[in-house]
């Protein structure tokens, strides 16, 4: 470990001389060595690889043995139906997921396109590429830093690493420091400088000590890479419904074909027969309807600042019961901001600060002019701190331009990190004032008098113990504490040494990266939907404790754990006491990774926030990944499931409801097509069974499949959500789509469906044949003009009824009166839609030899609608007694 030698032990281990810097010739041989400073990344699939991933699904090898036996049996129609439903499912997810996996590429895209260093004695500006162990590398501010080094020499230098560790408060860096502890988070090696983090301030010279992989970035790119993409909760069980369709298929296939043969019925009309039961077992639209809806929830999730990345995405949304969130800048504001100040006695938060109070008003100036930074409302620069404090003074109208001009700087003591003091001496008309800034313990040795009532009286024991316990104060709240002092000169030349001395303390300032206002608020209404909010940040334990106390995360100190303390654990005890924890504090990225699996192990279904680089990893660890869009790094965006445009965590929770809706939309445009499905398939079997003449073809079958069943499907998934949704606990992803009773409910409708259907085709047989005995009540030696009068009546009254059970499902308990007939207008359009179409194939003359029908009279029409109704009828009833029973 680099940060725990000296430097002279690095220098002499990377045989390179500080003040040379490697010769041209053993550059060019360690470049060989080592490889370019650059990360490696996968290589890109291409379309037509992406596209047969596509087809990778056990639903759609289900389809494409139907398509192909169909080919087989001469039944082109039905096989070229089956490969466009096909063709349109892989090309909507080929779209989708097209550019999906860039987070390799921005992580490459990260590193600085050059940077300077030492050859041959010689200071070069070379590409960041070139860089390799042992060169001697250049830092001053505003500098991207180009590879992992150690530290030889630092002069106030100050890394913002706050993209890849969390942290957001620019860190000190040390070259003289030694760290001894081999397990040191990150944002601790302050001997140290990382690839792709920023030197805010001060210059430095280092080491490099890793290039490419093998940096710290480049282990977050490995990790990204090793990351399986796992299935989610609705995929993982469409893919279990594939294969029990698949297998019920075959079962139900071979059971009427055997039944057939032992009735003496030819052998290949039950070839026949048996393919066409096979297909009513399967719901072919069901890839694609699945796929629109999801399309659907996104383009409504973008109205509500979310880009979904990954459909499948949008589903998972409505079974998260975790969500892990970074604090910097996602509960945070990533913005330093004073918050408390402490001046003549007052305390309390910066907004009572009296502007008249003379010490009051000396400490804005002091902290405006003794300032570094520049901000306006258009832009800022400099350390966040300098910023925050000239921020502070624009609320009270003293902008550090305009000021400065009134009070020029005539002299300066820069910020010394050994110090920790800031001085810069200011002209006051005739007289000059020092004002001194810095941490209140070292600026309280060089004062010997404080500003009191618009006096200066001697700094006693007893004022000094009243400032220290302020300080006490501010900090026990994690907030960062600074003093201010000052003295009036008569020049401001001279010796510098005596600026800082006999100095007059004025107050102190308190400040902090504050929650965004309304997370609060979205953290509550998570709790009560049964949703768990956990924080994981690089920060120090103290100030991520302030922060989740503030947010109502915990305000059990016990539920807080450093990365320290987690890497003592192991993976089984780490899982034993996750369930306890709240928040994580001081964490790399590997410990976000190993977070998240733990929780994952317990079963949950689990949600990361992130904006930096450092969230990558675990954004694509996690169940569903969700990365800032405003502030977040365009790793983060590659890596995650989901981007929120305004960078807000109350859009998660509008999220969160959104997918539960969406979910529950699917579930019913299943459960429809299903029911719809074993109505087929009962129809089929039962006609078989009693020795009847076949009631449907395998076109009928198809046409009801992918068009009359569609847009009643689709209809449904757009049906509006239930404004209880987020009342409800979030969903156990291992429950079957068809628990609560949904399986029965899902059974009994297709059973009365298909009972309609058998109804209907009797019905069509006894009238067109003349038939008035009782038995048999399938009329026997039926003619080839009536057997097709009679389909066409079960053909209709398959689709209408089915079309009508659509209403059912809008709703498990409530009825249709109290739902609303026309509250989900593009259900009832595609009810009167379906039955249109189905008049159109039976009255145009060509549809109707496609199909094999014959047009209705009005005498079969009020049978059909008839007919059609009881399944409506029924499950009203049905309704009405599950309302009496849960009341």
């Amino acid at each position: 470990m680099w940060f725990t030698k000296s430097k002279d032990e690095v220098i002499k281990d990377l045989q390179v001389n500080t003040i040379q810097g490697l010769s041209t010739q053993e550059a060019k041989e360690r470049l060989s060595r080592y490889g370019e400073n650059k990360l490696a990344t996968q290589k890109n699939r291409s379309l037509l690889q992406l596209f047969f991933a596509q087809l990778n699904d056990a639903m759609i090898y289900v389809l494409l043995g139907a398509a192909l036996i169909s080919a087989i049996l001469g039944e082109l129609s039905d096989a070229i139906i089956i490969a466009v439903v096909i063709l349109i499912n892989a090309v909507v997810g080929l779209i989708q997921e097209y550019r999906a996996e860039q987070a390799l590429e921005a992580l490459k895209k990260l590193s600085t396109p050059k940077s300077i260093v030492k050859r041959d004695g010689k200071i070069l500006e070379i590409p960041s590429e070139e860089v390799v162990p042992g060169d001697i590398v250049i830092i001053d501010a505003g500098r991207y830093i180009p590879c992992d080094l150690r530290l030889i020499e630092t002069v106030n230098l100050q890394i913002d690493e706050s993209a890849l560790t969390g942290e957001s408060v620019p860190v000190d860096k040390n070259a003289d420091l030694i760290l001894e502890t081999l397990d040191t988070p990150l944002g601790d090696q302050k001997n140290m400088a990382f690839m792709s983090t920023f030197a805010t301030y001060g210059r430095g010279v280092g080491v490099a000590v890793a290039t490419g992989m093998k940096t710290e970035i480049g282990k977050i790119a490995k990790m990204l890479e090793e990351t399986d993409t796992e299935q989610t909760p609705l995929q993982k069980k469409l893919t279990e419904l594939s294969k029990i369709l698949g297998f019920a298929a075959l079962g139900i296939s071979i059971a009427m074909f055997l039944v057939g043969i032992l009735q003496g019925r030819p052998l290949f009309e039950m070839f026949f027969t048996a393919i066409s039961l096979a297909v009513a077992a399967i719901p072919e639209g069901l890839p694609a309807i699945v796929t629109i809806v999801l399309a659907m929830g996104v383009q409504r999730m973008v109205k509500k600042h979310a880009i979904i990345r990954k459909l499948p995405a949008v589903e998972t949304l409505g079974s998260v019961n975790i969500i892990c969130s970074d604090k910097t800048g996602t509960l945070t504001q990533n913005k330093m901001t004073v918050v408390k100040f402490y001046a003549d006695n007052a305390f309390g938060d910066v907004d009572s600060l009296n502007i008249n109070n003379p010490a009051h008003k000396l400490l804005l100036e002091s902290l405006v002019l003794c300032n570094d930074a520049t901000y306006s409302q258009e832009s800022k620069t400099g350390d966040p701190t300098e910023t925050a404090l000239l921020e502070m003074g624009a609320k009270f109208n003293i902008f550090k331009t305009a000021f400065e001009e009134q009070h020029p700087r005539v002299n300066e003591v820069p910020f010394d990190s050994d110090r920790k003091l800031m001085s810069t001496v200011n002209k006051y008309d005739n007289e000059y004032l020092v004002f001194t800034k810095g941490a209140p313990d070292n600026l309280l040795k060089i004062c010997n008098n404080a500003f009191v009532n618009g006096e200066i009286v001697p700094l006693t024991q007893e004022i000094i113990d009243n400032i220290m316990d302020k300080v006490n104060s501010m900090s026990q709240d994690a907030l960062r504490v600074l003093g201010a002092a000052f003295k009036k000169i008569d020049s401001p030349h001279g010796d510098i040494d005596k600026l800082e001395t006999d100095l007059t303390f004025i107050g102190l300032i308190g400040m902090i990266d504050p929650p965004r206002l309304e997370v609060k608020d979205s953290i509550s209404l998570c709790k009560q939907a049964g949703i768990k909010t956990i924080m994981i940040t690089g920060d120090h334990k103290n100030t991520a404790f302030a922060i989740a106390k503030e947010l109502g995360i915990t305000d059990d100190p016990s539920q807080v754990i450093s990365g320290v303390e987690l890497d003592k654990l192991t993976e089984e005890e780490l899982i034993s006491k996750i369930d306890n924890l709240r928040v994580f504090a001081r964490v790399s990225p590997e410990h976000k990774v190993k977070i998240v699996r733990a929780l994952k192990a317990k079963d949950n279904i689990v949600a990361m926030t992130g904006d930096g680089v450092n969230d990558a990893p675990s954004l694509k660890a996690a169940d569903i990944g969700i990365a800032m869009g405003i502030t977040g790094t365009d790793v983060a965006k590659g890596a995650s499931d989901m981007v929120l445009t305004d960078d807000n965590f109350s859009t998660i929770v509008s999220a969160v409801e959104e997918g539960r809706n969406i979910y529950n939309n699917i579930k019913k445009s299943i459960v429809f097509l299903l029911s719809c499905n074993i109505g087929e398939i009962i129809t089929l079997f039962f006609a078989i069974l009693f020795g009847w003449a076949t009631p449907l073809k395998p076109i009928h079958i198809l046409w009801v499949n992918l068009i009359t069943d569609t847009f009643p499907a689709l209809s449904l998934g757009v049906e509006p959500g239930d404004k209880d949704v987020m009342k409800e606990k979030p969903r156990n992803p291992n429950h079957s789509l068809f628990a609560g009773g949904t399986g029965v409910s899902l059974i009994l409708n297709g059973a009365l469906i298909g009972l309609v259907t058998l109804t209907a085709f009797v019905i069509g047989a006894r009238v067109y044949t003349g038939t008035t005995n009782l038995f048999p009540i399938f009329p026997a030696n039926i003619s080839d003009d009536a057997l097709t009068h009679a389909q066409t009546m079960a053909f209709v009254v398959l689709s209408v009824s089915q079309l009508i059970h659509s209403l059912n499902m809008r709703h498990p308990t409530k009825s249709i009166f109290q739902v609303g007939w026309f509250t989900n207008k593009y259900l009832i359009a595609s009810i009167l839609f379906g039955i249109f179409l189905q008049e159109i194939v039976i009255t145009v003359p060509f549809l109707r030899n496609v199909f094999g029908v014959f047009d209705l009279r009005l005498y079969d029409w009020s049978i059909v609608v008839l007919l059609s109704i009881v399944p409506l009828v029924v499950n009203e009833i049905v309704k009405i007694f599950i309302r009496h029973k849960v009341s």
